[in-house]
């Protein structure tokens, strides 16, 4: 399943290369576009997770005791140890890449370290295990560094077309058509990666849960870190928001189409999940307003182990 997936993003992100290329540059700017397409594929399969670590200027654990919840977990999933970075950054968040589970890595924030308790770092680390353990982590990683190529490459393009190289004759739209592509072929990205993304997350929380055995610490961890994205930033994703989907929680706010374009499921659907997972069976009646994160007090709906300042000191 892992491998379709993966196969279907690539044919979509290719697709749109193409067509960016077809409309912008007529059959010069598809062969373009093609070439690129093919470069960027390869490229990403083999170096998204190291652009997307060096992005987010991790640095690796090493010695620290977040290696040692990693290890425990990886050998309770049946997977190899992963390379395990911190990112000093504030906003709680978490996230796993690579391109299969022999070269994985996954990556917390300081600001989660030090807001979650133990069980529920646990929780994370197990859901971000779960992204590897299912190859998600390679649908991650290609969807970061090709969407954000959508971009690029219709910049390109149009001013190989300002600059006279733009066949007319087989452009259909010319200008007009130039300008609308550049506008909709990054939202275009987007909704490929919403096509994914959302059924992904509710995977992962499901795996994770079963690998930590605590869906509870999981559902707290996510409410938390919900909390903790709406007030805290981080300016790395808001400047690259074609990785936003890489993390638990969407580390992106203050920004008018995020739930329009959001590609994680609401949080309080995913606690919904998870503690229906712990009681043995399925949840009804879900009311969104009892079972969301509440902004207006900042409070947890979720019972949790009272650990000010996380496990570490």
């Amino acid at each position: 399943m892992g491998y379709m997936r993966t196969a279907l993003l690539l044919a979509a992100m290719t697709g749109l290369f193409l067509a960016v290329g077809y409309v912008i540059g007529g059959q010069t700017g598809m062969v373009f576009a093609f070439g690129l397409a093919l470069v960027m594929n390869l490229f990403a399969y083999w170096n998204a997770d190291k652009i997307v670590l060096r992005m987010y200027r991790a640095q690796p654990a090493d010695g620290h005791p977040l290696e040692g919840i990693v290890a425990d977990l990886a050998r309770r999933a049946g997977l190899p140890m992963p390379k395990v970075y911190i990112i000093d950054n504030d906003q709680p968040n978490a996230f796993a890449t690579g391109r299969n589970p022999e070269n994985a890595a996954v990556a917390a924030t300081t600001g989660l370290l030090r807001m979650l308790n133990r069980d529920e770092i646990a929780g994370v680390m197990a859901h971000e295990l779960a992204h590897v353990k299912n190859r998600d982590s390679l649908t991650m990683t290609i969807t970061a560094v090709l969407a954000g190529a959508i971009g690029m490459l219709a910049n390109s393009l149009m001013f190989i077309g300002l600059a006279g190289g733009r066949d007319e004759r087989n452009s259909p739209l010319g200008g007009i058509g130039a300008l609308v592509v550049m506008i909709l072929a990054p939202l275009a990205a987007m909704l490929v990666q919403m096509a994914i993304s959302r059924g992904r997350e509710y995977e992962a929380d499901r795996v994770g849960a079963e690998i930590s055995g605590q869906p509870r610490a999981l559902a707290s961890a996510l409410n938390k870190i919900a909390h903790g994205a709406e007030v805290i930033d981080n300016e790395v994703a808001e400047g690259n928001p074609a990785t936003a989907h890489l993390f638990i929680v969407n580390p992106l706010h203050g920004r008018a189409g995020d739930s329009l374009f959001s590609t994680h499921p609401a949080t309080a659907n995913r606690i919904e999940r998870l503690l229906a997972m712990e009681s043995g069976g399925i949840a009804t009646g879900f009311s969104a307003t009892t079972a969301a994160p509440r902004p207006a007090t900042r409070r947890s709906s979720i019972p949790t182990v009272n650990r000010p300042k996380g496990p570490w000191s």
